[in-house]
């Protein structure tokens, strides 16, 4: 017989939870440590609901966990910031699997110790969807938060990776027919992969984000390197809302336009194979890639390309207002019918 969460009750539940926390977890609160003078906290949160972020038929629970904790550690990484803690607050029906919740904590366990951080507290309720409720915490160099609206005119605009491989995940997950289109080999990443291979690791860009820490590394290494005492020269964003939606939001916030480099745009094959000419759509519209768009100047934005594999200038900000060539429309609105 299956396991059921209404068999052991609340603090049956949270013994499960609590060896998937620090060691901080017993009190009413957890304690942050004290931030240092240099430093400034930065803070964000995230829900995620059945049926509108997740489903059983695409995720399985472990990836629920695993995407829960990094949708938040990548706005974390589009603040500049490193990660502190994260806590995690769950609205779960009686019938909920012990199985299933287990998986979550397992996932988004996975996820915190691959980024060097920890669950430091939440809450449990009944609810009549389940539902995960995600804060996440960290600290950023004082003076250097990457913020929308320090967008400068004369910036080259980066994305840090390829856009539409999530969208091209979710698909695959949802049509069976379109896996037969990948029978040939194709190039993701460094790797050649062809057949189940190659729709699991397209598959895993949906179900298992990456926050791009390792850009935000990148960053403060070369400023670091000119000894850079200026005003912090870096805008952006993450493009979990779909690649246009990032560039449309920044230019918004700082009051300026955009010109887009199309012939620089990347396009993965496999987008293009599983797409056809839907492929710009997908890469402009898709989101949920959680890749970073930073603005910056050009100097400092060519070194960023040639230490970050996968960076590219797609475009650069102007005066004005006009974005050129972008439909202003976001990959998702919650209360759009």
């Amino acid at each position: 017989m299956t396991e059921t969460i209404n068999s052991l009750g609340e603090q049956g539940l949270l013994k499960i939870f609590r060896q998937y926390c620090s060691e901080v977890v017993g009190d009413d609160a957890a304690a942050m440590g004290a931030t240092l003078p240099d430093r400034q906290m930065v803070v964000t949160t995230d829900m995620l609901v059945d049926e509108v972020h997740f489903s059983d038929r695409t995720t399985s629970a472990e990836d629920v966990g695993w995407r829960a904790a990094a949708v938040n550690l990548s706005d974390l990484a589009a603040m500049g910031a490193q990660p502190w803690g994260l806590v995690m607050s769950v609205g779960l029906p009686p019938d909920t699997q012990v199985a299933w919740i287990e998986g979550v904590y397992r996932g988004f366990s996975e996820c915190l110790q691959t980024y060097g951080t920890e669950l430091v507290g939440g809450d449990t309720v009944r609810s009549p969807v389940r539902t995960l409720s995600v804060t996440a915490f960290g600290q950023v160099p004082k003076n250097q938060i990457i913020q929308r609206h320090t967008a400068r005119v004369g910036d080259a605009i980066v994305m840090t990776g390829l856009h539409g491989l999530s969208k091209a995940g979710l698909e695959l997950l949802f049509k069976e027919e379109l896996k037969e289109k990948l029978l040939a080999p194709l190039k993701i990443g460094n790797r050649i992969l062809a057949g189940n291979d190659l729709v699991q690791a397209i598959c895993r860009y949906h179900q298992r984000p990456t926050p791009r820490f390792d850009a935000i590394a990148i960053v403060h290494k070369i400023l670091k390197q000119q000894n850079h005492l200026g005003d912090f020269p870096i805008s952006g964003m993450d493009s979990s809302d779909g690649l246009a939606d990032a560039i449309a939001q920044i230019c918004r916030a700082s009051e300026v336009g955009a010109k887009i480099y199309w012939r620089s745009l990347p396009i993965c094959r496999a987008v293009r194979t599983l797409a056809g000419d839907r492929a710009l759509d997908w890469v402009l519209y898709g989101g949920e890639d959680f890749e970073l768009v930073l603005c910056m100047p050009f100097e400092l934005a060519e070194q960023f390309v040639n230490q970050l594999s996968g960076a590219v200038i797609i475009g650069e900000i102007v005066e004005g207002d006009r974005i050129d060539g972008l439909e202003m429309r976001s990959a998702f609105q919650h209360f759009n019918v």
